[in-house]
């Protein structure tokens, strides 16, 4: 454990499981046999005793995307099931035994966790092969090794030695900093694509008083109705059928008072895009009507309900097969 660099939390860690000797065969033997029978202070014993394997062996996981301690905490998950099975009549020992369950935890925990992307376990073996070869090599040549002579050395061609080099690589959190020595973080200096400059910002907020002009024009009923089905209220559109249960009516009548909205909404558009006098039948309508008393002609506009009247009427003609 010479290579490993040690923080305090694992010093610590490693003076107190220090404390418990390492046991012999006959030991192993004796307190397998209890640990058969439900003594569970011979499997605390066993395993205390052969924590300092796992720490052994996470060394070799250490710089794979999982902290030391949290490599050594799912080793230690692996020796406590290797101590549960194992059987000492078949010959083994309890350190060989344990090593593969060790082994097999750790690097599920990798696999799992230290991945976006979910590795199968044979590629964390592979991957964790590639990098033992590349650091023996580079101790050799005083340098990194290519690609090819890295290929060589390990039995495979390029192809799969660049497949294992991206699968290798691990996303880093936004939240890290960018160097040892540096404090910045990769959030601070990594752009939001999807963030909206102050112009999209601007041009965002007058769209939406647009909008809220426009819909000015419809009454309570016919807003709450529009919002719902096209989610102008920022939630997901409603279908008519949920529309109308909401109202107590039909779909029917929900798709007919909404395209009256929507007439009213397209009618008050033009007049925005174009407020000059424009005839439309039925907006400006005059009539003459003699007067009973003084015989004089006068002439009277249409009141704003009967031009409403009429222009509904209008769309309940133009779309009187919908309507049926």
């Amino acid at each position: 454990m010479g290579n490993l660099e040690m923080d305090g939390g694992i010093k610590i860690y490693l003076r107190e499981i220090g404390k418990t000797p390492l046991l012999t065969r006959e030991e192993e033997v004796e307190l397998a046999e209890r640990i058969k029978k439900g003594d569970r202070e011979a499997r605390a014993h066993m395993i205390k005793a052969n924590l300092r394997l796992v720490v052994k062996i996470a060394q070799d996981y250490a710089n794979y995307g999982l902290p030391l301690l949290d490599l050594i905490s799912e080793g230690n998950i692996g020796l406590m099931k290797a101590v549960e099975r194992f059987d000492p009549n078949k010959g083994g020992k309890l350190s060989t035994y344990a090593a593969w369950w060790i082994k097999q935890s750790i690097k599920r925990a990798l696999a799992n966790q230290s991945k976006t992307i979910r590795l199968p376990v044979h590629m964390v073996d592979k991957i964790s092969k590639m990098r033992r070869v590349a650091m023996v090599l580079s101790e050799e040549l005083g340098r990194e090794p290519t690609d090819e002579e890295l290929a060589d050395e390990i039995g495979i061609d390029r192809a799969k030695l660049s497949h294992l080099k991206s699968a290798a690589l691990r996303p880093a959190s936004l939240d890290a900093p960018i160097s040892e020595d540096d404090t910045t973080e990769f959030g601070e200096i990594i752009g939001d694509e999807r963030a909206q400059t102050p112009l999209e910002l601007l041009s965002h907020k007058n769209m939406h008083m647009q909008l809220d002009d426009l819909l000015a024009v419809l009454d309570e009923r016919e807003r709450k109705i529009i919002d719902a089905r096209f989610g102008l209220n920022g939630q997901k559109p409603k279908t008519l059928e949920e529309v109308g249960q909401e109202f107590g009516v039909t779909r029917e009548r929900i798709r007919q008072l909404q395209n009256i909205a929507l007439r009213k909404l397209r009618r008050a558009l033009q007049k925005k895009e174009d407020p000059g006098p424009k005839p439309v039948r039925g907006t400006k309508k005059s009539r003459k009507k003699a007067s009973t008393t003084e015989g004089e002609v006068t002439e009277e506009t249409e009141s704003e309900s009967d031009v409403e009247t009429e222009m509904l009427s209008d769309f309940e003609e133009e779309h009187e097969e919908a309507l049926a």
